[in-house]
């Protein structure tokens, strides 16, 4: 037991070094310490990240510490820090590529490199240090919580976000990243599924059917009826009813033109004029019906 033990130990070892990155050795190295000295704060943030847990396999406190990422800085020590010998510092004014460079060096299994490299985020110029920081941050290391992160940028989802009828995103219930993969992904609008539809029925599978009687519209593209990100309308409807309906069903069995309060009555009967101010109050399968064959062609409840 003691031999297996023995070696189960001298595996894990062997592992681990083998998981480490390699770190060029041409020139010494200053070492944490020394960092330290000047970069306190900053390095006492590190240490509380899993960038500065030995223990995390491939971690930089694994290797060189500080150095790991910012490169070697015996000669920034000994010409006294400052501006005298610049370390690498994933400033703003470096390309997106080669900050990001320095991440992937690690992060290169499949998801961060394989899909960062056809994500819209890459080819917009957008860097890994834009939204993690490798010294602090929430949650993966995040500079800000969303949707704030993501709303600092995409100002337009902002405002979308702030109509009457919105997903509960401001709220916390769900996540940008819930339906976008940030990292990138095959699909469109980097969606964490092939098509609009399959990511609509992950959380409304009583929409998904099948259905005896499909609605077209519904059947191509749940957008074709709803802003995804807000509306001023109910449900997150693109325009109000009966007008939304009306943009396809011009002529129907009913009068296709909406009329005012002053056309809802003769006598004491309510006029067919009115009929079509609310379409949905009779048709509310409007996603699909599996009802008798001259009603569930109507999608009439």
């Amino acid at each position: 037991m003691k031999k297996i033990l023995f070696l189960l130990s001298v595996l894990t070892v062997v592992f681990l070094f083998t998981r480490v990155p390699s770190v060029s050795t041409d020139t010494g190295y200053a070492g944490v310490e020394a960092c330290k000295g000047c970069h306190e704060g900053y390095y006492d943030s590190f240490m509380q990240t899993p960038h500065g847990k030995k223990a995390v396999v491939g971690s930089p406190a694994a290797q060189f510490g500080c150095e790991s990422c910012h490169g070697s800085g015996s000669e920034h020590v000994s010409k006294g820090g400052g501006k005298g010998v610049a370390i690498f510092g994933f400033s703003k004014k470096l390309d997106a590529k080669e900050r990001s460079a320095k991440c992937l060096a690690c992060h290169e299994d499949a998801q961060h490199l394989i899909s960062w490299n056809m994500s819209k985020h890459k080819s917009n110029g957008i860097a890994c240090t834009d939204c993690h920081s490798m010294h602090a941050g929430i949650g993966k290391g995040l500079k800000l919580g969303q949707p704030d992160l993501c709303f600092d940028c995409h100002k337009d989802i902002r405002l979308q976000s702030n109509k009457q009828s919105h997903h509960p995103v401001r709220e916390g219930k769900i996540t940008c990243t819930d339906c976008h993969d940030t990292h990138g992904t095959f699909g469109p609008k980097m969606l964490r599924a092939d098509t609009v539809n399959e990511l609509c029925y992950k959380c409304h599978a009583e929409k998904r059917g099948p259905f005896r009687f499909e609605h077209p519209p519904v059947e191509t593209n749940c957008l074709n009826c709803h802003a995804v990100h807000g509306s001023n309308h109910n449900s997150l409807l693109v325009r109000k009813t009966p007008q939304l309906c009306q943009s396809c069903h011009e002529v129907a069995f009913h009068p296709s033109t909406p009329y005012t309060n002053a056309d809802s009555f003769t006598a004491n009967q309510p006029s067919n004029k009115l009929i079509a101010r609310a379409c949905l109050n009779c048709h509310t399968n409007i996603h699909g019906s599996n009802g008798p064959s001259d009603n569930g062609q109507k999608f009439i409840r």
